[in-house]
C-alpha cells in the first residue's frame, strides 16, 4: 500500500449489471450536457477580445537576455506557464515540477503545439542560476526563463506583493479574496496560473489568463483519475466518506 494514502475499506456500492447500466446512462446524459457546455465555453473563449501590451518585457536566459516577443520563437501564439517559486524555501513548486516531468519536457507535446503555430515557455521569478540548476538536476530541456527584476509576474497577478502591485488573483481584489475565504496572511508569493499571448509582427497581445483550478489541464493524470472510482484521492468536501486521500503534492 502506498504509505502516502490513508487506508480505507470503503468502495462503491455493489449492484446488479442492470442497476449499474441505469445509473451509468443517467450519468452519461449529464456528461454529454457537460461536453456540449464545455464546447460552447471554448467557442466563447476563442471570441474573447484581447489587449495590446504597451510594456515590453525582457527576461534572463542561459543564452542571455530574451524578450517576450522572442519567446514566440517565430510562432503566432505563446502559452506561458507561470512556474511558481517559493522564495522563503528557495524551491520551485512541486506541482509545477510534476507538470514539467509529465508534460512540459515532453518533446512530442511541444512539437504538437509548434505544428499549430504555438510556442511554449515557462517563466519564473526565481534567479536564473536556480532555474538552470533545477533544469540540470531534472534533465529538463523546455524553454524556461527568469523574470527576476521585472514587473512581469506582478503585472499578470501571478505573484502577490502589495508593495509591487495591488493584490489581485483570479480577477478578485484583496477584499473580494478575503470575503471568499482566503486568509489575508496567505495573500502573498506565487500562485498557480497560465497565460496566453498572440503576436502580430512585433506587436504582442494578451488573449487569456487562467488561475487556480483553471490550470487543471496542465496536469494530465487528473483526467485519468477523474474517471476512476476513487478519483484524485485529494481532500475534497464532496468526496464520499472513507475514500482514500493523499497530500496534494505527495
Amino acid at each position: 500500500m502506498n504509505p502516502a494514502l490513508t487506508p480505507t475499506s470503503s468502495r462503491p456500492k455493489i449492484v446488479s449489471r442492470a442497476e449499474w447500466l441505469k445509473a451509468r446512462k443517467e450519468l452519461l446524459a449529464e456528461e454529454k450536457a457537460l461536453t456540449r457546455a464545455r464546447d460552447a465555453l471554448s467557442a466563447r473563449r476563442r471570441r474573447l477580445p484581447m489587449v495590446k501590451l504597451e510594456k515590453s518585457y525582457t527576461f534572463t536566459s542561459a543564452a542571455g537576455p530574451v524578450t517576450l516577443t522572442e519567446l514566440f520563437a517565430g510562432k503566432r501564439q505563446l502559452y506561458v506557464h507561470h512556474f511558481m517559486w517559493n522564495e522563503e524555501q528557495q524551491k520551485h513548486c512541486p506541482g509545477c515540477s510534476q507538470s514539467a516531468d509529465i508534460m512540459f519536457n515532453n518533446e512530442p507535446f511541444l512539437a504538437f503545439l509548434a505544428e499549430r503555430d504555438t510556442a511554449f515557455a515557462a517563466i519564473s521569478r526565481a534567479p536564473l542560476e536556480r532555474i538552470e540548476t533545477t533544469k540540470a538536476e531534472k534533465g529538463w530541456k523546455f524553454p524556461w526563463v527568469s523574470s527576476a527584476g521585472t514587473d512581469f509576474n506582478y503585472d499578470f497577478h501571478v505573484t502577490l506583493d502589495d508593495s509591487r502591485a495591488p493584490i489581485e488573483y483570479n480577477y478578485r481584489n484583496r477584499e473580494e479574496l478575503i470575503a471568499a475565504g482566503f486568509p489575508a496572511e496567505q495573500l502573498k508569493g506565487d500562485w498557480p496560473a497560465a497565460s496566453v499571448f498572440l503576436r502580430d509582427g512585433d506587436t504582442v497581445y494578451h488573449t487569456y489568463s487562467t488561475f487556480a483550478r483553471g490550470a487543471d489541464h496542465q496536469f494530465t493524470p487528473y483526467n485519468f483519475l477523474d474517471l476512476t472510482a476513487y478519483g484524485r484521492q485529494e481532500n475534497w468536501e464532496d468526496s464520499p466518506e472513507g475514500w482514500p486521500q493523499r497530500p496534494t503534492y505527495g
